[in-house]
Order: C-alpha cells, then structure tokens, then sequence
C-alpha cells in the first residue's frame, strides 16, 4: 500500500471509530497527505525501510509542528524539531497522525490522569486502556495506525500493551535517545514502541537506535549485552525463569491459568521454564513510588506544579500533582540510602537470575473498569505495577506480548532480561510465533 493511501485509510478508520480522547491534537490530512506523497516520491529510488507506515507519538515527545503538552495544557509548549526518535521514523518513510493522549506527565499505569480525557479500552470501553501510554497503545489496538511511541518509567509502554493486546517492546535504557522527550524520571525513561507484530515493532526500534550526541545516556550502538544473567551467543534451548506460585497471587480471576497456558506453550516449543525466587525484584517494584526516586518526578516538572497550584483540579490533575509534589520532601540522604538498598537488591536479583536468558511473567495483574480506578487511584495503579516497576530501576529489556484472552478481554505476558538483550527477547518470543500473530481487534 502506498503511503497516500495507508495516510487515507488511517483518517477514514480514525473518523469511524469515533473515539476523540485517543488524540490530544490530530494533524491536519491534507498535511499528512503532502508527507506521504513525498515518501512514495523518495520509496521510488530510496530504500525507505518502513515507507509506508503511518504513527501515533505520545505527547511528551516532541513533533514539529505540533503542541507537546504532556496532558498538561498550562504547559504546553511548541518545539521546532522534531525528537530524535520521531525525526529517524519519519526519516525511515513514516508519516506521524497525530500526538496521542496520556497520563499526565507519564505519571500513572491507569490512563485515566488527563484533562483531555480518560482513554477507554480497545476492547471494552467500560475499561481503562491502562497508561501512561493510553492513546499509543489504543491507536495500535483499534488499527488507527501500524505503530506508535510511547515512553515508560515503570511500565507505560507495557502494561497498555496487555490490556489492548498489542505488543509493547521497553528497550534497554539508552537505546533510543530521549532528546525531545519531557522526561518523567530523566535517568530511569525509554522510548517505547507499540505494534500489532514483534517484528515491525522491532524493526522501528532498529530506525531509533543509536547515540545522537544529545543525550548523555543514549550511548548503546545496538542493543549489546551489558553484562549480567546468561546470554547465549545463539542456537540451544532458551531458560527461563517464572515466579514461584505464591508470586502469582494477585492475579484477576482465570489469570493464573491464562498464564500457565502461555508457559505451556513456551515449554512445547522446547523453551525451558523453571519456577525462580523474584523477591529481590518485586522489593525494587516497591522502592520506585514508596521511596526517594519520586524525587526525580519533581526535578522534572515539579516546578511547574508548584507555580500552578491553583490549576489542580482544573487542568493540573490532583493524584498526578499529589504525587509528583510529594517528592519534593526526600532529602539527598535519603535517596543515597534508597540507592545502596537498590544496589543491594539488584545483586540478589542478579544472583536469583544467573543462568536464565529471561525473566517470564504476566505484563500486569488485572484490567480494571474505569470507576473501579476512581474509586481508589493509588491502589488499583499500585497492583498494576506488580511486574513492571522494577526493569528500568535495574536497568532491563522487556517486551510484552498478547497471549490471547481471558474472559473476552486481552491477556498479556512479559518477557525481561538484561540490559541489551533486546534481540535475545525477540528471539524467544519468535519461537512461537509471536512476531507473525496478529494481535488487538479488527
């Protein structure tokens, strides 16, 4: 299909869906067109490796030509370049729709935190979309477009992925540049990519890749281990660990038996999977929001809050704007003593993980309705977290992947690993073919 008409179909599909809170600002089509008719110009005589695609950004990543707000309008600026990542997609032959709602400042796994709107589910709209990537991960899931951008601190760009059932792939920290992103936690954030196919996802991941001179932690040439559990070289049979059972408590009804039908499937596949301790990890899931680390969400935006207080509750939303002035109380002691216990729980998890390729678990704990969120904010986007919180903390890859469905709503599971075993987590979701299997509604 060329490029003129995927941009046609993509505006047709976009107007009969009808779903507005996706989208926090929507570009002009006869501007998408004249993009796209440029790119089948180029794909005549360029090698354009994703020519023909059209995205969705999250809007805390900058997009000439468009506001970046963060779900924040009294912040809102216009940036006259695009984001690194952006820039090389559209540079591949993407066309970018528009920038995609979330919740506000990247703050929350829920997608209910935005003054644009809470984005409802692909599937059931009495559900939430989970966030903070919602509208990437929705546009994906309602096939509005191929792929789209979303950031994650502590599972933004997986937990959306399960509950639409897309594929959510975080890299390792520094892969992709975050020039041109509003950070949420600068050292802790990647780009993130949501697809309805691990191989096109990756394939958008392989275009951002790589050090821009911008960012001082985009330094990863191509996703290179780093050092930590077994990374085989290639060939043989992939090892991973599962959490023992009672780390399975928790889980919403029949998911438990969703998630050992996946093992099942790994295992047929000649995967082996070996119940492992994952102590260590869940206790670095509880540090992210229960200690000093919240004092990087101040750094970034706290300012703003602070000087808009009146705002809260009328465009600044209260739980974000609770949370993120909150860790303003922590002091330098505090977060030095918070980091030695990071440091002391990531060689337990080390440790626990030594002779695995991966880490196999559900991508979160249950798929909530929009007024069980409202009705405890803190709480139910806590549990979400379960699985996700600790991968950019300890620096790790995940990917999420669908894994069918379990009473008639997406059910999805997460594979993480060391830093710079991206390829590696492709690789054993290929096993099965995860890459091929088309996944979120049509």
């Amino acid at each position: 299909m060329s490029a003129v008409a995927r941009v046609r179909a993509a505006y047709a599909a976009i107007d009969a869906a009808s779903r507005p809170e996706v989208w926090i600002t929507l570009r002009p089509a006869d501007e998408a067109l004249a993009e796209a008719a440029g790119i089948d110009a180029r794909a005549a005589w360029e090698s354009l490796p994703l020519a023909g695609r059209v995205a969705a950004v999250k809007d805390n990543i900058d997009v000439a030509g468009m506001p970046t707000t963060a779900a924040a309008p009294s912040f809102a600026y216009h940036p006259s370049r695009d984001a690194t990542a952006v820039a090389r997609l559209r540079g591949a032959g993407v066309v970018v729709i528009g920038k995609a709602n979330l919740d506000q400042f990247a703050t929350g796994l829920v997608g209910t935190r935005s003054p644009y709107g809470a984005v409802r589910n692909a599937r059931d709209p009495a559900r939430i979309s989970g966030g903070s990537s919602s509208g990437s991960a929705v546009s994906v899931a309602l096939g509005l477009v191929d792929l789209a951008l979303g950031t994650d601190t502590a599972g933004s760009g997986r937990v959306p992925a399960a509950l639409n059932g897309v594929v959510g792939i975080k890299p390792t920290r520094g892969l992709i540049p975050c020039t041109g992103v509003v950070p949420a936690c600068r050292t802790l954030d990647c780009v993130t990519v949501f697809a309805r196919t691990v191989d096109l996802a990756r394939r958008a991941v392989a275009v951002m890749a790589g050090p821009d001179g911008l960012d001082p932690q985009a330094t990863l040439l191509g996703g290179y281990p780093r050092g930590g559990w077994r990374l085989p070289e290639g060939g043989g049979t992939a090892r991973l660990g599962i959490p023992l059972p009672a780390q399975l408590d928790g889980l919403a009804a029949d998911w438990s038996a969703a998630f050992a039908s996946a093992v099942a499937r790994l295992r047929a596949c000649g995967v082996e999977a070996v119940p492992v301790d994952i102590s260590p990890l869940l206790a670095v899931s509880e540090l992210l929001y229960g200690g000093a680390f919240v004092a990087e969400r101040y750094a970034a935006v706290g300012a703003h809050i602070a000087a808009n207080t009146s705002l809260i509750g009328n465009g600044l939303d209260p739980v974000v704007a609770r949370i993120i002035l909150d860790g303003a109380r922590f002091t330098a002691a505090e977060l030095f003593a918070d980091r030695e216990r990071l440091d002391r729980l990531a060689a337990l998890a080390a440790l626990a993980l030594t002779g695995f390729d991966a880490l196999l678990t559900p991508t979160t704990t249950e798929h909530p309705t929009l007024a069980e969120v409202a009705d405890d904010p803190v709480g139910v986007n806590s549990r979400l977290g379960r699985y996700t919180n600790f991968a950019n903390l300890l620096d790790l890859a995940a990917a999420a992947l669908p894994a069918g469905t379990v009473r008639g709503l997406p059910f999805g599971i997460m594979l993480t690993g060391p830093a710079g075993s991206d390829g590696r987590l492709a690789g054993i979701a290929r096993l099965c073919g995860w890459p091929r299997a088309r996944a979120g509604l049509r």
